[in-house]
This record gives structure tokens, sequence and C-alpha cells, in this order.
């Protein structure tokens, strides 16, 4: 297993691995209890996503899309 992704909190971490999911790559959200734990101290670099090391790169690629706002729904879709 590789670390992929440091998100930001806890849903972005799931909102990643969920993309990671729909495209055929099996992920691993850790960091869920240590929001917990942090209480009233803001909370950073808890929320991680692992892959797989053979998806490693499939998934970079994936993620390079989503930072760069490949997926983002623009509103100009007419279904």
């Amino acid at each position: 297993m590789q670390l992929i992704f440091r998100a930001s909190n806890i849903l972005e971490a799931h909102i990643l691995a969920g993309l990671l999911d729909t495209h055929g790559i099996e992920s691993h959200v850790a960091g869920h209890y240590l929001q917990g734990a942090v209480g009233d101290l803001p909370a950073s670099d808890f929320a991680h996503v692992f892959v797989s090391n053979e998806d490693a790169e499939a998934a970079k690629k994936l993620i390079s899309d989503y930072e760069d706002g490949k997926f983002a729904d623009d509103g100009t879709r007419s279904d």
C-alpha cells in the first residue's frame, strides 16, 4: 500500500476514494478516529488515502485530474 493523497479533511478523502473506486481502483481511507482526538484543536494532516502499489500510477493520474478540476460540473450539462 502507498499513501497516495493527503486530504484536507475526511470528507475529501472519501470523495477521492469514491472517484478511485468508480475507476476500478480499490483504496483505503485512514484517519477516521484521529479527527475526534484533536478536539478543539485545528485538525490537519490526518485524512489519508492509500492504494495498492500496482494501482499507484493510475491513481496518481486520476488525482492529478481531480486537482485540475477535470471532474467539476460547470453547470452546462443538459440531460
